[in-house]
C-alpha cells in the first residue's frame, strides 16, 4: 500500500509541493494548528532566522533545514535584509519531489519575497498552499495592549511600513485622523513619527512604540510624535548591532494608548521576563517549565542529577522476573526515574504494561503517577496529602493475611534514597525488596555562559526542588549571586540552601513543584505591585543592585 497524507495538504507531484506558512510575531503559541500539522510533514524547512526556533520545534526529526542569511548590506541596512537564494532553494528542493515548508514572519500573504516565490511556483507548475499567520501589525499591539479600534467600535486603521514607504504614502496616512500601525526599526521610528508630523499629524498625537513584540523580551514604551525620540534616549534604549531592529509603533488620538497601564496583559505577568534556572533534566522539568512561562517567564534547564544504570543489574533483574511470577503484592514508584528504570528493564525481556496484572502499584506523587499512566498503568495508590514518602505511608494500608495472599513489596529506588519508606513498610507488616533500580550521580558542569550568569547575577531567580539539587548545582556551577530569587520546595531544602550561605525568599506552601512555581509567581506580583504604588519602575532582580535586602516568603 501506498503512503496517504492529510487531504489538508497539496498534492505531491513529480515536482513535490510548498507550503507558505506564517509563522507569526515570535510568540510560538502563536502558530495555527494547521502550521504545526504543515510543519510535523516537511521534508525540508526554509524559515527566516527569526522564525526559525519557533517553527523548528515543530519539525520531524531529521528535517532538512538550509539556512538563509542577509548578503545584500545596502538593503539590509535600510531594513529590509535580502535572504541568501531563499527562492531558489524553495524551488530546488520542490523540483527534487520533497515536501518544503517556507516559513516567514507574521502573515507570507504581507511578504514580498513569498508573494515572488509563490509566482515562481505557479510558473513552474509546482503545487503550493498558504498557511496564514497572526500578522505582525495586528499581533503586536494586542500584546502590547493596545487596541487598534476606539471604544465606539471604528475601525479606521491604516497599515504603513515605513521602510517602503514614500511622500504620497506619509502624506496620505498623515491627512487621516485614524490609527496609524507603523512598521519600521528602532533606529528609524523617530523618523517615520517625524514624517507623519510633517503630513499634518499633530506633534502631541499618542504614540506607543514596541520592541520585540509577543516575546518575553518584549518592551513598549509611550510617548507622542514629538517626544519619542527623547523618550527612547532616556530609557537608553540601545541601537541593534544589525542596525535593523524591527519595531511597530502605534499612532492615534483614539487608541487607547494612554490607558495602556490598565491594558497591558502581557507585559504585567508576574514573571514577565525573568529568567528562571530549573536545576532538573528537560524531561522531568517540562510541566514546571510549562507553567513558568504561562507566568511570564524564560525557563532555562539545567541538570545536576545523572542517572546511570545501577553497578550490579542482578538484583533488578531478578526483581522484575519475581513481579511476573507473582513474587510481589505491590510495587511502589518514589520517582520517574524509577518508572523509567522498570519500563527501560521491561521493554529488554519484551514485557509490557499488562505483566502488572494482579498487582497494587502505588505512586508517591501525580508526576510519577503520570509516567505510570503513559506506560499505561493505572496506579491503584497515590497520597491523597504530601506527596512524598512520608504521604504515602499514610495512605499505604497495614498488611492483613485475610485479604493479602502475598506479604511482599517491589520498591525499585536510587541508590541514595532514605530508608523512611522501606521502616515505615516493615512497621505496617510488609516484606520489602529495597532494590537499587538507578544510580544518581552529580551531573557534568553546564556550559560556561550559563556558570557565569549563575553567579554573576544573570538568572532573576533559581528553582530548588531537593536538597540534593542545591549541593550540586553549586558543586558543578557555583553559588547563585546575591540578587538572584531563592525558591525552595520545603523545610528541608530550605535549610540546606542556608546551610550554603543563600538566603532563602520564596518556599512552596507544600512540597509540589507546581506550587514552589506558582509561589514564586506570587512573589513576583507582589513585588510588582510594590514597585507600582511607589511610582517606581518595574525591574527584574538581575537588574537590581547587589546587596539589596529581601524578604522570606511563604
Amino acid at each position: 500500500m501506498s503512503p496517504t497524507t492529510s487531504s489538508n495538504l497539496p498534492a505531491v507531484s513529480a515536482h513535490g509541493c510548498v507550503t507558505f506558512l506564517g509563522a507569526g510575531p515570535g510568540d510560538p503559541g502563536l502558530l495555527t494548528l494547521r502550521a504545526v500539522e504543515a510543519l510535523a510533514s516537511a521534508d525540508v524547512l526554509i524559515a527566516e532566522p527569526a522564525v526559525l526556533d519557533v517553527v523548528r520545534a515543530h519539525a520531524r526529526a531529521g528535517v532538512d533545514t538550509p539556512q538563509l542569511t542577509v548578503v545584500d548590506e545596502a538593503s539590509a541596512t535600510a531594513g529590509v535584509p535580502v535572504l541568501r537564494d531563499a527562492a531558489n532553494l524553495v524551488m530546488e528542493a520542490a523540483r527534487s519531489g520533497r515536501r518544503v515548508v517556507r516559513a516567514v514572519s507574521g502573515d507570507p500573504g504581507l511578504d514580498g519575497s513569498a508573494g515572488d516565490e509563490m509566482l515562481a511556483c505557479a510558473a513552474e507548475g509546482i503545487p503550493f498552499e498558504v498557511v496564514p499567520g497572526v500578522a505582525t501589525a495586528v499581533g503586536v499591539p494586542a500584546y502590547a495592549g493596545v487596541p487598534l479600534s476606539d471604544t465606539s467600535g471604528g475601525a479606521d486603521v491604516r497599515f504603513v511600513d515605513a521602510r517602503g514607504a514614500d511622500d504620497r504614502c506619509w502624506t496620505e496616512v498623515g491627512a487621516s485622523d485614524g490609527t496609524v500601525v507603523v512598521s519600521a526599526t528602532l533606529e528609524t521610528v523617530a523618523a517615520a513619527a517625524g514624517e507623519l508630523v510633517a503630513a499634518g499629524r499633530k506633534p502631541d498625537t499618542p504614540m506607543t512604540v514596541t520592541i520585540a513584540g509577543t516575546t518575553t523580551r518584549q518592551r513598549t514604551w509611550n510617548a507622542t510624535l514629538g517626544s519619542v525620540a527623547q523618550v527612547l534616549k532616556q530609557a537608553k534604549v540601545l541601537p541593534s548591532p544589525d542596525g535593523h531592529q524591527p519595531v511597530i509603533a502605534v499612532v492615534g488620538e483614539r487608541t487607547a494608548a494612554a490607558q495602556r497601564d490598565r491594558l497591558s496583559w502581557f507585559e504585567s505577568k508576574p514573571l514577565f521576563g525573568w529568567r528562571v534556572l530549573v536545576p532538573r533534566t528537560k524531561e522531568q522539568a517540562a510541566s514546571l517549565s510549562d507553567q513558568l512561562r504561562s507566568y511570564g517567564a524564560v525557563p532555562h534547564e539545567v541538570p545536576t542529577i545523572a542517572v546511570e544504570p545501577p553497578r550490579t543489574p542482578q538484583q533488578m533483574e531478578r526483581a522484575v522476573k519475581g513481579l511476573v511470577t507473582g513474587r510481589y503484592e505491590w510495587i511502589a514508584f518514589t520517582s520517574v526515574n524509577a518508572v523509567k528504570a522498570v519500563r527501560e528493564k521491561f521493554e529488554e525481556y519484551g514485557l509490557d504494561a499488562r505483566a502488572f496484572a494482579g498487582i497494587k502499584v502505588a505512586a508517591v506523587g501525580e508526576q510519577t503517577a503520570a509516567a505510570l499512566v503513559e506506560f499505561g498503568v493505572k496506579p491503584d495508590l497515590v497520597p491523597s496529602g504530601e506527596q512524598s514518602a512520608a504521604g504515602l505511608l499514610e495512605d499505604w494500608p497495614p498488611y492483613d493475611p485475610v485479604f493479602d495472599p502475598i506479604d511482599r513489596v517491589f520498591l525499585p529506588r536510587a541508590d541514595i534514597a532514605t530508608e523512611t519508606l522501606v521502616a515505615g513498610l516493615i512497621e505496617l507488616g510488609w516484606e520489602v525488596d529495597d532494590v537499587t533500580a538507578y544510580r544518581t550521580v552529580r551531573a557534568s558542569p553546564p556550559p560556561a555562559d550559563t556558570r557565569e550568569a549563575i553567579k554573576g547575577g544573570g538568572f532573576d531567580a533559581v528553582l530548588f526542588t531537593s536538597s540534593s539539587t542545591v549541593r550540586n548545582l553549586v558543586g558543578i556551577a557555583g553559588k547563585p549571586h546575591n540578587v538572584t530569587v531563592i525558591a525552595c520546595i520545603g523545610p528541608a531544602t530550605a535549610k540546606t540552601a542556608e546551610e550554603h550561605g543563600l538566603r532563602v525568599d520564596v518556599m512552596a506552601p507544600e512540597p509540589s513543584v507546581l506550587k514552589l512555581a506558582e509561589a514564586l509567581a506570587e512573589f513576583g506580583a507582589a513585588r510588582r505591585v510594590a514597585a507600582v504604588e511607589a511610582g517606581e519602575h518595574v525591574t527584574r532582580p538581575s537588574e537590581r543592585r547587589p546587596g539589596a535586602r529581601r524578604r522570606r516568603t511563604t
